[in-house]
């Protein structure tokens, strides 16, 4: 085969004209790329941007950062790489129903937390706090265009789109960014339960919301995906049902008073916010110590943008490691 034989990639982009919706957003319509780039001869723009995603080392590092539980005892666990792949999952379910874009869906979906901190929401906090603005939506996107591989992954404005506005009070351009958007909330609330109830945090959900959703992880899942996808058949925008939409939001503030804010086992969360503020006092004082490519980087961005992305790329068990070694004193084995 001719590495240059473009047949193969102008074949799938027509193949999405022929099967998806015509709300569906087409790989060859992209708006393209910040950088040209020349097309791969096999791959459409969004699976190429998807496979950019998962092979990069921010979707790696995933792996070992909180989603709601710091360092928990036991296998079973979310991170934040579980909770993507679930997003992916239930994003996909809801593109392929309805005709959407699934690459890009996935795309999207694959990128969504790139940014996200270590300790969870604890590190966000803290990041906004001490930088006077952060949001793990927009560090994402800035990983994406800027810091990946030291000059970002140069994705399609649809994904960049997607994984910018993947918050619940975010309009994305695209459906399959709305996918994605409701993916989140669906996965996070649901997993959150699943962990919570592993924990012994909680016990059971409110009644009212069993009964509407569903008493099981699965059903309330399906539940939530059937309703989007029944409200939104044949529709130029995705929807739930007022009453699913409602249980669904009882469902998620019933996890902020019971789980999210104050129960016994967010208490870590106090000492990863102090650790956070050491380390980013030690990082501005001593720059040197995160490395010699943070330099060209504080003469870009300035050293207070430089050290928020420093900490925001750790992975819990490395943030918690450099806070050893600046802080905890060494024995000596010899005198």
């Amino acid at each position: 085969m001719d590495i240059n034989d473009a047949r193969f990639r102008r074949a799938a982009e027509r193949r999405e004209y022929e099967a998806l919706s015509q709300y569906a957003a087409k790989a060859a319509d992209s708006k393209g790329r910040r950088q040209p780039l020349e097309p791969c001869p096999v791959r459409t723009d969004f699976q190429r941007d998807r496979d950019r995603i998962i092979h990069c080392k921010s979707f790696r590092r995933l792996k070992h950062k909180t989603q709601v539980f710091l360092s928990p005892e036991g296998d079973h666990y979310r991170t934040r790489l579980t909770h993507t792949l679930e997003v992916a999952q239930i994003a996909r379910t809801i593109a392929r129903a309805l005709r959407l874009n699934e690459d890009l869906t996935e795309a999207i979906a694959l990128g969504h937390d790139l940014g996200h901190t270590p300790f969870g929401h604890a590190g966000e906090r803290v990041l906004n706090k001490l930088t006077g603005h952060f949001e793990h939506n927009e560090q994402s996107l800035r990983v994406a265009e800027l810091l990946e591989g030291g000059e970002g992954l140069n994705l399609t404005w649809e994904v960049r789109d997607g994984i910018l506005n993947h918050k619940k009070s975010c309009k994305p351009a695209t459906l399959e960014g709305a996918a994605v958007n409701y993916a989140d909330r669906i996965a996070y609330i649901n997993h959150d339960i699943d962990d919570a109830m592993r924990a012994g945090v909680i016990c059971d959900i409110p009644k009212e919301c069993a009964k509407g959703l569903g008493a099981t992880h699965s059903a309330r899942i399906n539940a939530m995906i059937s309703d989007i996808v029944t409200n939104s058949a044949d529709m130029p925008y995705l929807r739930m049902s007022a009453g699913i939409e409602e249980l669904t939001e009882k469902l998620r503030q019933y996890m902020f008073s019971e789980v999210y804010l104050g129960s016994a086992a967010k208490t870590q969360e106090v000492k990863a916010e102090k650790l956070i503020c050491l380390l980013f006092e030690s990082l501005c004082e001593k720059p040197q110590l995160m490395g010699g490519d943070a330099q060209p980087r504080i003469e870009r961005y300035g050293l207070m943008q430089t050290v928020s992305d420093y900490i925001a790329g750790m992975t819990d068990r490395y943030a918690i490691s450099l806070f050893k070694h600046i802080y905890i004193p060494k024995g000596w084995d010899k005198y």
